[in-house]
């Protein structure tokens, strides 16, 4: 797995400046295909229900709607905020992956969210097999 420092968001200091802050701050993990099919979920004992990985569902949804409608090419990532999580989605090379994170997560700038985004396509999915805080769905 390639390590790749995660960008620290705006505001006060956060447990998302590291690796093993942001695999503490993850509540759930949804794999998506690239058709935007749900393939696997993933819930840890804080938040144990799947409710958002509907959202994120709709959400590629749209999204595939928009870029066939108005001929866009490219997606790296899109934020769908809650009252007190985040949803991230970002395109990986043969997958989307979903992570619902802890906390709201508010990006300084574009290269941060890219650096998150770069993170999140570099995370190996097995880790999550091998992790006792993650449990299928």
């Amino acid at each position: 797995m390639t390590t790749v420092q995660a960008p620290e968001p705006t505001g006060k200091s956060s447990p998302l400046a590291s690796q093993e802050g942001i695999l503490n701050s993850i509540l759930g993990v949804a794999i998506f295909d690239l058709n935007s099919l749900p393939k696997e979920y993933y819930i840890t004992a804080e938040n144990d229900n799947t409710n958002w990985v509907q959202l994120v569902f709709q959400a590629l949804g749209l999204k595939s709607l928009l870029m066939s409608s108005l001929k866009l090419d490219g997606f790296l990532h899109i934020s769908i905020g809650f009252s007190q999580q985040t949803a991230i989605v970002v395109r990986g090379k043969n997958d989307y992956i979903a992570l619902l994170m802890r906390e709201p997560i508010l990006f300084k700038d574009v290269e941060q969210a890219d650096k998150f985004s770069l993170w999140v396509r570099s995370f190996e999915q097995k880790l999550l097999r091998q992790n006792s805080r993650f449990i299928p769905a």
